[in-house]
């Protein structure tokens, strides 16, 4: 049996998780697997009602489950930025999910809005680095009369008086933001990166970074990647800039099979990936502590605009689904729904509106189910 905490969240997120339990329950009872759920509030509606976020109690009883699944977080009526950091980085920094896993795999029956390719020529991950980088929350915004202590920092930092177009003293008000990345917290997500295109059988790792520029930070990553990489002779490796990537994932998205990339430019880059693939409403994503509580989700957001409306596309929220028994070991199961799902997307009777169907979040779900029990997985 498996302890699932769930977690809705706002807009859309009841309706896709919905199916995404659904379609979890009907595998579940085709492979023997039992889930209890544990649902959660948290979100834009109780944070209004209440003024809690995601409090450390919940966090508390959550270490005792063995995974999350999450439906989307964000909602108009809360300032950006509340939700995002005190809900789903939250969870993200205390469970250590080091790794944010994405496949982009473009499905048989999925348009795509690139010229020529086909489902054989998109199928890679992206292995972000998911707890450090740009994300660890270290700067400030200040007035830079009034805060001389701050002034001081910035110039021990730069080592000298800052001449970058502006007079710091003089400058009405200042933002900074720091990244940082450890060399072990690089290791282990190069050390991922390898083993899952070693557990794929794909034969190449591209490392991204910007170390022509940032050559601090991201020529730390450049050698730690140099250094995991002796461990695997047998994969070939590159390095890539990541302007460059976002051109060749459009250029060639066949030449890529594990691409690992430092925190920001994953968020970027992972969103073009959803593109190619076929739209957000395909995109899933885990959130992964390979030894601890690891998190799946869609990639997309809210969509308060289409809530109740029963139009959204559950798709991405199936496959975390399917993602999420994968890595709690249930593999027949998890294989089985992305076979449901890829008949679904092939045959296209029923398909969603962002897909150019007419299909209610309902009826996807309901036909997802419905192929499940015709796979048949040895």
């Amino acid at each position: 049996m498996y302890n699932i905490a769930l977690i809705p969240g706002d807009g859309i997120g009841a309706e896709i998780i919905r199916e995404g339990r659904k379609v979890i329950e009907a595998a579940s009872y085709k492979f023997g697997i039992e889930i209890k759920w544990n649902e959660f509030p948290f979100g834009a509606e109780h944070y209004l009602k209440t003024g809690e976020l995601l409090p450390d109690n919940a966090l508390k009883e959550i270490e005792d489950m063995d995974a999350i699944y999450l439906g989307a977080v964000g909602d108009p009526r809360v300032k950006p930025g509340i939700l995002e950091k005190e809900i789903l980085l939250k969870a993200r920094f205390y469970f250590d999910q080091y790794i944010n896993l994405r496949p982009i795999k473009l499905y048989k029956g999925v348009p795509c809005p690139l010229k020529d390719k086909n489902p054989e020529d998109i199928n890679f991950y992206v292995v972000r680095e998911n707890t450090e980088d740009f994300y660890v929350g270290i700067g400030g915004r200040f007035k830079a009369k009034t805060h001389q202590d701050n002034l001081e920092v910035l110039r021990k930092l730069y080592k000298t008086k800052i001449k970058v177009g502006f007079n710091l003293e003089q400058e009405e008000e200042i933002a900074y933001q720091i990244g940082l990345i450890s060399k072990s917290g690089t290791q282990r997500v190069m050390k991922y990166a390898f083993e899952l295109a070693k557990k794929k059988g794909m034969n190449r790792v591209t490392s991204v970074d910007k170390a022509n520029v940032l050559t601090n930070i991201y020529g730390l990553w450049r050698d730690v990647f140099k250094e995991i990489s002796t461990q695997y002779p047998d994969i070939e490796t590159e390095f890539t800039f990541v302007d460059a990537i976002t051109m060749w994932f459009v250029r060639k998205p066949e030449w890529f099979k594990v691409v690992v990339t430092p925190n920001m430019f994953g968020d970027i880059i992972t969103d073009l990936g959803a593109m190619i693939q076929g739209g957000l409403g395909i995109a899933a994503g885990g959130n992964i502590n390979p030894e601890g509580i690891s998190m799946f989700e869609p990639i997309h957001g809210s969509a308060p605009k289409y809530k109740d409306k029963s139009i959204a596309n559950p798709t991405a929220t199936i496959l975390a689904g399917a993602m999420m028994l994968d890595c709690l070991g249930e593999l027949k199961a998890a294989k089985a729904i992305e076979d449901a799902v890829e008949k679904v997307l092939s045959e296209g009777k029923v398909r969603s509106h962002d897909l150019g169907g007419d299909s209610s979040t309902i009826e996807v779900g309901d036909e997802v189910v419905k192929k499940l029990k015709e796979v048949n997985i040895k």
